[in-house]
This record gives C-alpha cells, sequence and structure tokens, in this order.
C-alpha cells in the first residue's frame, strides 16, 4: 500500500484520524493505493487466520473483487461463529419531515416541494403501537431537522411514553450534544445513528449547500458524543453514490474500527444505504453496484467480526434475500419513510423510496425459510439492571 493507516488507538477523537488520512489530497491518494493492490496482496491477506483494520484497504481493492467467493464463505462462516443464525428485525418511524436543510440528495430538501407533517406525541404514539402489533420491539425514530420540530424535549417524553412497549428506542435525527444524549438515555433511548453520508470534505460541502448540516466537524463527532453520554448503541455509514464507494468504505470501517476501540463499552452497528429516487431528482454521481455492495459488506465483516452489519428496505428484496448470508445480523422490514407512513401512507412526503416492500410477516418468512431466526426482540434494559445489581 502506498499510504499508512493513523494510529487509531492513539488519536484523540476520529477527525484526527480523517484529517492525517485526507491531508495533501487524500483522498486521491486513497484511490490510487486501492486501485494498485495486487492480486498476491489480496492472496496473502486471504490466507491469513484472521483481518484487522490494516488488511481493509486490500479487501476492498478491485483486485479483491476478483476473489469474491472466498470473501462470500469467509464472511458467512465468521458471522455465522460469531452471531449464529439471527437476524434482528426492526422499523423507522419518522416523526416530522420538516427540514432547514438543503441536502441535495435528499426527499425532506427545504427547497422540495412536498407534503410536510410533524406528529404530536399522540400521533406518535399511534403510529408506534401499529409497529408494536406488528410483533416490532425495536424501533428507530427518525425526523429530518428543523428547530421547531423533534428537539429533545419531544424526543424524550415520546420514548418516556412508548418504552414501556419496546426493548430497545434508537434515534436518527439532528446531532445532538453530550448532554442532550444523556437526557435522552434517561428517558429509554439507548441507540443513536448517524450517517456521516460521505467522509470527503469537498464532496461534502458539494452536496449540502445550506443548514445546520453543513458542518461537516460537527457530524462527524456525533457518535463519539453519544458514546460518551453512554449510549448502549450507535449505527454508522456513508450514503453510497456521493463518492468513490471504495473509499467511503474504507472511511466507514477505520471509523467503526475506531468507536469499538475507544468505546468498547457501546456496540457499533454499520449500514449499506444507496442512495434512492426521492423529491428533488437528484441523481448519484458515483453509483455503487451489487457487486461492490457485496464485496464492501464481506470486506467490513472479516475486519470488523464483532460489528452489527444492518441492511435496510433501500435494497430489492431478491438482493436482500441473497446478501443475507454475507455477514447481515439486522433487517428493516415493512418501512415507510414519510410521517404516519403507517396509518396514512402517502399523507406526507416521503424521505425516499423504499424497494422492498414485503410486510414484516413476509420478511420473517424469508428468514426462517433460508434458515435464519427472525428476531423482534433481543434486548432489554432489565439486563442491564440485573448486571449492575
Amino acid at each position: 500500500m502506498k499510504f499508512e493507516i493513523a494510529d487509531i488507538k492513539q488519536a484523540p477523537s476520529f477527525a484526527h484520524v480523517c484529517d492525517a488520512l485526507l491531508a495533501d489530497d487524500g483522498w486521491r491518494r486513497m484511490q490510487t493505493a486501492l486501485a494498485s493492490v495486487s492480486d498476491a496482496e489480496v492472496a496473502n491477506v486471504l490466507a491469513k487466520p484472521a483481518w484487522d483494520s490494516a488488511d481493509l484497504p486490500v479487501l476492498l481493492a478491485p483486485a479483491a473483487a476478483r476473489q469474491i467467493e472466498t470473501l462470500a464463505r469467509r464472511a458467512h462462516a465468521l458471522t455465522l461463529q460469531r452471531f449464529g443464525r439471527v437476524v434482528q428485525l426492526y422499523a423507522p418511524l419518522y416523526v416530522s419531515n420538516y427540514c432547514t436543510n438543503l441536502c441535495a440528495y435528499c426527499g425532506f430538501n427545504a427547497r422540495n416541494a412536498l407534503e410536510r407533517r410533524a406528529l404530536t406525541i399522540d400521533e406518535a404514539v399511534r403510529e408506534s403501537r401499529l409497529l408494536h402489533a406488528q410483533g416490532f420491539r425495536h424501533i428507530l425514530l427518525v425526523s429530518g431537522q428543523h428547530p421547531q420540530h423533534a428537539q429533545t424535549a419531544y424526543l424524550a417524553e415520546l420514548a418516556e411514553q412508548i418504552r414501556p412497549h419496546f426493548a430497545s428506542i434508537g434515534v436518527e435525527v439532528a446531532p445532538l450534544r453530550q448532554a442532550e444524549y444523556a437526557t435522552l438515555i434517561t428517558h429509554g433511548v439507548d441507540s443513536v445513528t448517524c450517517y456521516q453520508e460521505t467522509y470527503n470534505p469537498r464532496t461534502y460541502l458539494d452536496v449540502h449547500l445550506g443548514g445546520p448540516k453543513r458542518d461537516y466537524d460537527w457530524r462527524l463527532g456525533t457518535l463519539e458524543r453519544a458514546a460518551q453520554a453512554g449510549m448502549r448503541r450507535v449505527g454508522l455509514s456513508a450514503l453510497y453514490g456521493l463518492d468513490d464507494w471504495r473509499v467511503e468504505a474504507l472511511c466507514v470501517g477505520l471509523h467503526a474500527h475506531y468507536l469499538m476501540t475507544r468505546y468498547w463499552r457501546t456496540q457499533v452497528g454499520i449500514s449499506f444505504p444507496r442512495l434512492r429516487a426521492a423529491a428533488g431528482g437528484y441523481q448519484p454521481p458515483q453509483p455503487l453496484p451489487d457487486a461492490g455492495l457485496a464485496q464492501m459488506l464481506c470486506a467490513l465483516r472479516l475486519v470488523l467480526p464483532d460489528a452489527q452489519l444492518v441492511l435496510s428496505t433501500r435494497e430489492p428484496a431478491a438482493l436482500r434475500d441473497q446478501l443475507l448470508p454475507l455477514g447481515i445480523t439486522q433487517m428493516s422490514a415493512g418501512s415507510r419513510t414519510a410521517p404516519q407512513g403507517y396509518s396514512r401512507d402517502g399523507a406526507a412526503g416521503e424521505q425516499f423510496d423504499v424497494q422492498d416492500e414485503r410486510t414484516p410477516q413476509a420478511v420473517a418468512a424469508m428468514l426462517t425459510r433460508a434458515g435464519y431466526e427472525p428476531v423482534w426482540k433481543d434486548w432489554d434494559a432489565t439486563y442491564l439492571e440485573r448486571a449492575t445489581a
């Protein structure tokens, strides 16, 4: 390889790791280094009994794509060893699509003409009951970023009301301060998801044209603030299609490794979202092909054997079924990406188009047919209470 990965254990924050990687046209240098990986280097890495973050560039390189069958076998075996045949199901609950950001790719872009809706606490509770009736016990509260909607007090009250019915409540909302995450924890929230979207600072500014989300560094530190507050789980990813997927995946893997190393009490999950059609008509400049998605999934599983790997309904049903054995441990099902999407589907604007439209029961049946156990609940807050008693 033509570049060195910074000593992650010694870095005071992941921003310092990124600074070292991206200095002096580092993005282009990483592209060149990945392209220069030889078949012999790939063979040497695949011959190892175990892998670490230093192997990730080789496993993501174009040369490794020629060994995808070997990658898939290793990733499948490692997943069975670490997780067995268990896949946890969850669902997102969108509480608001109001947003002040001007993200070029997002349906919630403040300039897009779509029906806006922000749920009251009572409306959101009713939506959650529909998910509970379908069997879900893991729920993710999602919102656009707006100063008048879905703020910390709202999320805390909503979590407080639904916590008796859900084993895990996550949030995917605007980046918050550490103290705000601590507040949410006291009201029942136990996970935070935040996609950096793109780790390339130049591309980041190109696609985030205005609004508070334009602050790259603030967003990059989100999951560290959540972990420092004591959040049980954090989830991360890039949004694939904005830039070179191989370099994005390398940054995602290093980010996950950093969080798992520095905040070992916090579980880490990695998602694989590809850009989908949305209001505004944005077209991804560098689409991630299906084969690339499979290679990325395998590479991250080998290097991060204990990370949860999450596949959402952004992907078509047939592809989700095919990718499942490569390392997936969590899947969404029956998702709607608009407020009141479960009770009044189509009444408000969506964030993006869902590709897998199967019902939760159909997804669970698919998992059973494939020899996996669909799990609606794999966590409860009482586990912590017993451990500390």
